[in-house]
């Protein structure tokens, strides 16, 4: 189970009977706190910070501690803040500094200097936000009383993305092929990605992979395919060309288990020994939470991981899509997002579909692949780029909407969305930012989720919504 520590500071100035009730109260709001979130990640509490040492202390156990996924903090009395420095500069984990106090109504008739000196939330979270605003600590801050549902579900949230952090700081992603040739956005600084969200992206050669693949047993296929038939409606009497794709997951799973993968990214430039594009194989991996990128693109494959990995037990779908074509009907505006095989079935409205149907490009075999229409649903898009000196996540509330007509030629997934707040400044901000044609796109996780993404990673973030104007367009050329 992962953990979140909750240390509270305080100093020894107010005597021992202060100390025990701040210890007192720091039980009580953990236990409650544990009760509503719990099941996202236990609240553990660690002795209270009076002094340097102690603090020290704490802030090394939480980052010495491959469960711990995040610290929360909060000043019960006034602690100052020098006693934090050097613990604060041991910590390596998303910190939520929780600015609330242990009583929700001041007791107007009884109030004395005693009860003052003990509840100095409004003095002690000052003093603290203050020092870690001069450290320059990536964190996030809620503001409120602990048992309010709107600061519940704040913690809940740091809870989700401290865990999708963890996840990310672990995460390994294969590519097999380079970037697709002459393609810029997908490209990235490998190094400073493994430096910033502990992506370890390294290339592994197509070859070893089709070794693995060529060595699948007709057992295991036949497994792959009862998944496949438990899952999924067959449409096609070309079942050998699924059995290859079956295959190609088989050898697929165990090369990335083997190798403690998380994500992988291909590209149809590269397929030297394989008869397919890797379409439902590829597919039903992202099913089961392994990131994808096509084209080489590391940091979408790595990044729909970490998504999941956030996204897991809210309702909604996750996952990768490519910006493909619109319908322009003034008024009207719609993009279809798809690929050329790999959307994943996260996405589907209905029972998808297996059928096997030629692919212009790649050269190779008709592939076998999932087909179907896509869910419906408020949801963002969210992509990430390499600026350069830095990387930028751009993020865009949408509208998915179900398709207005049949497309009985189109053989591939998809979805559609509506753009906000319309059509023109949706989509041209999202050029002026240099969003890529590769992104996430979620009905399960909101732009708060991804603001607070960023804020823990550090991460440029630019946004685009209903409250996006044309006055906003105007700052990109500021810049």
């Amino acid at each position: 189970m992962k953990k979140l520590y909750f240390i509270v500071g305080s100093q020894d100035l107010y005597g021992e009977e202060c100390l025990k009730q701040v210890a007192e109260d720091s039980r009580q709001m953990v236990a409650f706190l544990n009760e509503k979130v719990g099941d996202l990640a236990e609240i553990e509490l660690l002795p209270t910070v009076e002094t340097s040492e102690i603090c020290i202390q704490d802030m090394r156990k939480a980052s010495n501690d491959d469960d711990c996924v995040g610290v929360i903090t909060w000043m019960h009395t006034f602690s100052p803040a020098k006693m934090w420095i050097k613990g604060l500069q041991e910590l390596r984990k998303p910190l939520l500094h929780l600015h609330t106090q242990a009583n929700e109504k001041l007791p107007y008739d009884e109030i004395d200097m005693d009860f003052m000196n003990l509840n100095q939330s409004a003095h002690g979270d000052r003093e603290y936000g203050f020092i870690v605003a001069r450290m320059g600590i990536p964190h996030e801050v809620v503001a409120g009383y602990y048992k309010h549902d709107d600061v519940v579900a704040k913690i809940r949230q740091f809870a989700s993305v401290a865990k999708a952090i963890s996840y990310s700081k672990s995460l390994k992603v294969a590519s097999f092929g380079n970037n697709m040739r002459e393609v810029a956005v997908t490209d990235g600084d490998r190094v400073e990605s493994q430096i910033k969200y502990g992506w370890e992206c390294n290339y592994y050669a197509l070859g070893d992979l089709v070794d693995i693949i060529n060595q699948v047993t007709e057992e295991e296929i036949d497994a792959k395919m009862k998944e496949y038939t438990d899952k999924y409606t067959m449409k096609t009497d070309r079942i050998d060309s699924v059995r290859e794709q079956a295959k190609y997951e088989v050898g697929l799973e165990k090369f990335l288990s083997a190798n403690g993968i998380g994500a992988f990214a291909d590209t149809f430039q590269d397929l030297h020994g394989l008869k397919q594009l890797p379409g439902i194989a590829a597919q039903n991996l992202m099913g089961k939470g392994i990131g994808f990128g096509p084209e080489g693109d590391y940091k979408i494959s790595a990044l729909s991981a970490v998504l999941m990995k956030m996204s897991e037990g809210k309702e909604g779908a996750t996952g990768f899509i490519e910006d493909y074509t619109y319908d322009l009907t003034p008024g009207q505006e719609l993009e279809l997002a798809s690929h050329m095989l790999e959307v994943p079935p996260a996405f589907a409205a209905t029972k998808p579909e297996i059928d096997v149907i030629p692919l212009g490009i790649g050269g190779k075999e008709d592939p076998a692949r999932l087909i179907f229409d896509g869910v419906t649903g408020d949801g963002i898009q969210v992509t990430m780029v390499d600026m350069g000196d830095h990387f930028r996540i751009i993020c865009a509330d949408i509208e998915l909407v179900k398709q207005p007509k049949p497309m009985p030629k189109l053989p591939v997934a998809r979805i559609m969305y509506r753009h906000k707040p319309n059509f023109q400044i949706g989509t041209a901000a999202w050029c002026y930012a240099g969003g890529a044609h590769h992104s996430v796109v979620s009905t399960a996780l909101t732009r708060d989720d991804i603001a607070m993404f960023a804020r823990l990673t550090g991460t440029e973030l630019i946004t685009i919504g209903e409250d996006t104007t044309e006055a906003d367009l105007q700052k990109f050329f500021m810049k």
